[in-house]
């Protein structure tokens, strides 16, 4: 059985940490097996999971415990596993590289770097290397993938852009879990303590300045003053955790505002939502905003900033950052009574079904593998 290796920071519930789950469970594992390089050793949320599929879970030494630690730590990795035929490094910015500068240097044939985002983060220090290793990274990578075509133009040189030497891959999911169910709607809310007539504004992601939460609870602060029947559904957890918390007391809300933590059932809280709202900063693509569209909820969230291509059933609308909360919650209460509809179809339709994406993944590995039999 041949074994692929994927790179990443670790196997937690972030979202590109969920689609590559989601491809994993979906590939046939009799033909072809992942491996996972981490950057950390403490224990991930998939870790049990990737064990029981058949995969190995490897640490490393992070960077951010010195870059020669990092460096050493990669070179005694691939000494000892270079018999990987391919590797496949995710990653939000061209920062950090070196994974895929010692696999070429220990003889790795094919070398994936993916793209999950469409800016850099952090200082103007990292978005400097990011440039400087735009300059660089055709020397170490061999093949080229992004989460969107934006994603792509803004990962990439000009010259792997403009030449088309690149493949979307989609976020795909696993669209049947997902589906609307008004059982599981009420189970859920029960569960939570909301009542039917209560409108629920819904958020998945990690307390990130990335995700805006705070423009997100003036937001809905100014649906509250509109309708004080309305609950905000806070999925995930974060280093920013504390200071939403606290402003969400300072403006009276504690008890209109639900933090569930990092949840496993993520498709169940989906459906006990009215309105999917997401004014992130930047996004590669926003795999939770496909997930909120396949329960049939109807997503707000940034333009121009957020890919378009993310709108795949028609249930997105984008509305721009610099426009005021109190203009967000107009337009969303605009929205609030419609019927939620199967769009499963649309889902499929779109590329963004996981049996189909993992099927062409999974050809792409089996072709490179063969290479070498």
């Amino acid at each position: 059985m041949d074994r692929v290796l994927q790179i990443v920071g670790a196997m937690n519930r972030g979202g590109i940490e969920t689609f590559l789950m989601n491809l994993y469970r979906n590939i046939d594992r009799s033909k072809i097996q992942f491996d996972f390089l981490v950057h950390t050793d403490s224990k991930g949320a998939y870790d049990e999971e990737i064990k029981e599929l058949g995969g190995r879970i490897f640490p490393i030494i992070p960077r951010r415990d010195g870059i020669l630690n990092n460096r050493k730590s990669l070179e005694e990795f691939f000494k000892v596993h270079n018999d990987y035929k391919v590797v496949h490094q995710h990653l939000s910015s061209l920062t950090y590289i070196e994974p895929l500068k010692i696999a070429k240097k220990y003889g790795i044939p094919y070398r994936v770097v993916h793209g999950h985002n469409i800016r850099q983060g952090g200082s103007s220090v990292h978005r400097y290397i990011h440039w400087l290793n735009q300059l660089f990274v055709e020397s170490y990578a061999t093949d080229f993938f992004a989460c969107s075509d934006l994603s792509a133009k803004w990962t990439y040189p000009k010259r792997i852009y403009k030449k088309n030497k690149f493949i979307i891959v989609n976020n795909a999911i696993e669209s049947e879990k997902f589906e609307f169910n008004e059982k599981v709607r009420k189970e859920m809310r029960n569960q939570f303590g909301i009542a039917e007539d209560v409108f629920v504004v819904g958020h998945v992601g990690r307390f990130h300045p990335q995700k805006n939460h705070d423009f997100l609870i003036d937001i809905f602060q100014e649906i509250y003053y509109k309708n004080t029947n309305s609950v905000l559904l806070l999925v995930g957890d974060g280093v920013l955790r504390s200071q939403l918390e606290k402003k969400i007391s300072d403006i009276g809300l504690t008890d209109n505002v639900i933090f569930t933590g990092v949840r496993k059932d993520v498709e169940t809280i989906f459906q006990v939502m009215d309105a999917f709202v997401f004014p992130s900063l930047y996004e590669g693509l926003g795999i939770v905003l496909v997930e909120a569209q396949t329960t049939g909820l109807k997503c707000f969230t940034s333009n121009k900033v957020v890919p378009k291509d993310v709108d795949v059933t028609g249930l997105v609308r984008f509305l721009d950052l610099n426009n005021s909360p109190k203009l967000w919650a107009d337009e969303i209460l605009r929205n609030k009574s419609y019927s939620r509809v199967s769009t499963n179809e649309e889902i499929r339709m779109s590329g963004y079904d996981i049996y189909q994406v993992a099927q062409e993944i999974q050809e792409w590995y089996l072709k490179k593998l063969m290479n070498f039999k």
